[in-house]
């Protein structure tokens, strides 16, 4: 069995490690550096009367896509490495026919996915996640998405314990010299609602602080539950969001058994939203309910690891080479990619 891995030169060891679970398995894994195609990968797809023909070569090693049993989609940088000193408009050029060829070539491949991409671009829509979160029983923090200054002032009288705010999606923020800055959830002051003009410009979302005893995330691969539980009120920087202070809280992490009732409903989520992977937030409250904060169909993991009970590189293993159960729904690459 053989496993291409999709992702780009500065991922971090999640990859080797995983890689390392699926040898000692028995199968293969091919990783794919996005940022180093069309420059140092060569990608070759055939197709008609002679028959298919789809290989793909690094300096190193050669492999035959149609050999290909799995798919994991973890990150790409489609052409990374195309040099900054082309033509603004060519280097774009080159950089659309790069992602167009290895999402045209992904697919035609006849192979297990986790997981497609238009299945992790679904997913990963924030509101989506709270609507079917609700649906399958899951307390979620009252949200407001708008762009309407006045209905964020009336949303905000409405949050006893005051209002949170948010993106969407994920992003940074580079300076001139490329230092990056990630955008964190942010808590809301009163004078802040005084001017919401930027609002005209980029719409938010909202939510109501939710009181925290402390933090879950959540980490599923296939029907296997790994969770893990941090203390993110013990410093200042993390007490909104725990990522602030990632590096310091990161030998602080403890597996935590999550009642029945709560795993159940997770699972469910992950059938409804057809994903094999997928980070999941929540906070517990000081009063004992668990509530959901969003879900990543892509989200990090290596962290964990470092820690005694999550094994998350091998059940993503097990679950590429067909070891165990997969999600129900149709993850076929050919299929889903359309």
């Amino acid at each position: 069995m053989t496993v291409l891995i999709i992702t780009r030169s500065d991922d971090n060891e999640c990859i080797d490690n995983v890689m390392k679970a699926i040898e000692q398995k028995g199968g293969q894994a091919f990783r794919f550096d996005t940022d180093c195609f069309p420059t140092d990968i060569r990608l070759t797809a055939k197709y008609g009367s002679g028959g298919e023909v789809q290989t793909l070569a690094s300096a190193d090693h050669q492999v035959d896509l149609r050999d290909v049993t799995a798919v994991w989609y973890r990150r790409t940088r489609f052409g990374g490495q195309i040099p900054k000193s082309l033509d603004k408009q060519y280097r774009q050029a080159s950089v659309g026919e790069t992602r167009a060829t290895v999402l045209g070539l992904l697919s035609a491949m006849d192979a297990f996915c986790m997981d497609p991409l238009p299945v992790i671009r679904h997913a990963g829509n924030k509101q989506l996640q709270l609507r079917t979160a609700r649906e399958v029983g899951l307390a979620i923090p009252r949200t407001l998405v708008t762009n309407d200054p006045d209905v964020v002032r009336t949303f905000a009288g409405e949050c006893r314990d005051g209002m949170v705010t948010k993106m969407q999606y994920s992003f940074a923020i580079f300076d001139d010299e490329g230092r990056e800055s990630v955008v964190f959830t942010t808590a809301m002051k009163p004078a802040d609602l005084e001017d919401l003009s930027g609002l005209d410009l980029c719409p938010m979302m909202f939510q109501e602080t939710v009181p925290k005893a402390h933090e879950l995330r959540v980490t599923i691969v296939g029907n296997r539950v790994f969770a893990a539980s941090i203390d993110s009120q013990s410093l200042k920087r993390a007490k909104i969001d725990w990522r602030r202070e990632g590096q310091q809280l990161v030998d602080q992490w403890n597996k935590y058994d999550l009642p029945g009732e709560v795993e159940t409903k997770l699972l469910h989520l992950m059938d409804r939203l057809d994903l094999n992977y997928g980070a999941i937030d929540i906070v517990v409250t000081p009063d004992d309910r668990y509530i959901f904060l969003e879900i990543n169909p892509v989200g990090e993991f290596f962290w964990l690891e470092i820690h005694p009970g999550f094994a998350i590189s091998d059940a993503i293993a097990d679950v590429l080479l067909g070891k165990c159960a997969r999600r129900a729904g149709n993850n076929r690459c050919q299929r889903q990619s359309r």
